[in-house]
């Protein structure tokens, strides 16, 4: 067994020399004067060496401590040596400790890939239903009881689909963990078994026969709502766009009209919604050959022309009442419909469905058995910015440009058909107003 004072008194030889300690500890001093310790040990039946570290930086007594740890390790079944390179890999281990701060920290790696209604929606509901009763918590003692009893404080209050949304993302927030380094199973997320059942996502409601949509237009606009509320019902019934993409709409986006002149036609006239603020893929958002062209027919632009004047101080086509820089509410047309009687019936989003549904069946009778027939079906996927089964995004680009003038034939025909007992636009800006509410 060495002492400090024989490691301090070992002097450099003609060759390397070692100096052995115990249990496989041993001083290596070199030629040059140098003197590191060793530690030679046998792993699933191979001799090893590990190198503990040079002296004096690393005393006698570090390195019998160093070794008596690599001895533990074996014990475990584990490869000191692997386990040190792990260690200089991945360092001591995370920053972070609570639940709340892999959370935000798992928020701030997506939100990149987030549109911003659905980043502010993540963050709050965490903020909000999470983080007041488990965030403080270390993550590492968050256990399943913990995550069920707060997602049943969710569910109390009837919002059992927020329960079931929050509950992914406490999970993504442990797998983001674990892969930060802490020692967590996000297993402790599944507990779903003891959930209430979350809705079965259902179609939009949707009216799809003629007859009940003429009257939907016409009741709307009849009734008592703000001129811009009435415009955009009629706007996104023409249309059929998403409704998000309709309430970020701005001015801008729109060219081939001439608004100091609102009698000139305007057959080139274009809404174009850039790709960022489109439904597809993130990698995607931002290039201009995905941005989604919408030719507009005589009437979608009789009601641009129409809500001008009443919104072209700001940048949005259809901004809320209560702020001209803020969009309209994704719920004021739904409100709007279900104060109308159509709850459950009919919603903004719905508008997709019933003209695919019209146009579709039209086209069905009108054009079977030919070519012209699989084209337009083609032409109505495009025009809902739906890329049709087996085209590839480099066919899906062409045919959207090949195909402009068809679409905006099909735009004209759909709001012929559904515009035969709607009011002259002039009444959807002078008819009864119904004071915004908040």
């Amino acid at each position: 067994m060495l002492t400090d004072k024989e490691v301090r008194a070992f002097q450099p030889a003609e060759k390397d020399y070692k100096k052995f300690d115990t249990g496989g500890l041993f001083l290596l001093v070199t030629s040059k004067g140098t003197k590191s310790w060793r530690f030679r040990y046998t792993y699933q039946g191979k001799e090893k060496l590990m190198t503990l570290g040079q002296y004096p930086t690393v005393s006698l007594k570090d390195a019998r401590e160093s070794r008596d740890e690599a001895k533990l390790k074996l014990k475990s079944g584990k490869d000191p040596i692997l386990v040190a390179k792990r260690q200089k890999l991945v360092g001591e281990g995370p920053q972070m400790v609570t639940f709340k701060e892999f959370a935000l920290a798992w928020c701030d790696l997506e939100q990149a890939t987030w549109r911003p209604v659905h980043a502010n929606d993540v963050r709050g509901s965490l903020i909000r239903d999470v983080f007041p009763y488990i965030g403080d918590f270390p993550i590492v003692e968050i256990d399943k009881v913990m995550i069920a009893k707060v997602l049943e404080k969710v569910e109390k209050r009837g919002a059992v689909d927020t329960a079931h949304r929050i509950r992914t993302r406490c999970e993504s927030t442990f797998k983001f963990a674990a892969a930060k380094g802490a020692l967590v199973d996000p297993s402790v997320c599944d507990v779903r078994k003891g959930m209430a059942k979350a809705k079965v996502n259902s179609k939009w409601p949707a009216l799809v026969d003629l007859k009940d949509i003429r009257l939907l237009i016409r009741d709307v606009d009849s009734t008592g709502a703000q001129p811009v509320t009435r415009l955009a019902s009629r706007f996104i019934a023409i249309v059929a766009q998403r409704p998000g993409m309709i309430r970020r709409m701005q001015w801008g986006h729109i060219e081939g009209i001439d608004w100091s002149n609102p009698d000139k036609p305007a057959p080139d006239a274009m809404w174009t919604v850039p790709s960022e603020d489109m439904k597809i893929e993130f990698d995607l958002r931002g290039d201009d050959d995905y941005d989604h062209q919408v030719p507009l027919c005589p009437a979608a632009v009789e009601v641009l022309r129409a809500v001008r004047p009443l919104t072209n101080r700001g940048e949005l086509v259809f901004p809320s009442s209560w702020s001209k820089s803020k969009p309209l509410s994704e719920n004021t047309l739904n409100a709007l419909y279900a104060r109308l009687g159509y709850k459950g019936r009919h919603v903004s989003h719905g508008w997709r469905s019933s003209f695919s549904t019209v146009m579709n069946d039209r086209i069905e009778r009108q054009s079977r058995g030919n070519d012209k027939h699989n084209i337009d079906r083609l032409v109505i996927d495009l025009m809902l910015a739906h890329r049709p089964e087996k085209v590839s995004s480099e066919e899906f680009i062409y045919n959207r440009h090949n195909y402009m003038e068809r679409r905006r034939e099909l735009s004209t025909e759909w709001s012929e058909l559904i515009l035969t007992h709607a009011l002259p636009i002039t009444d959807l800006v002078e008819g009864p107003r119904r004071r915004p509410y908040r």
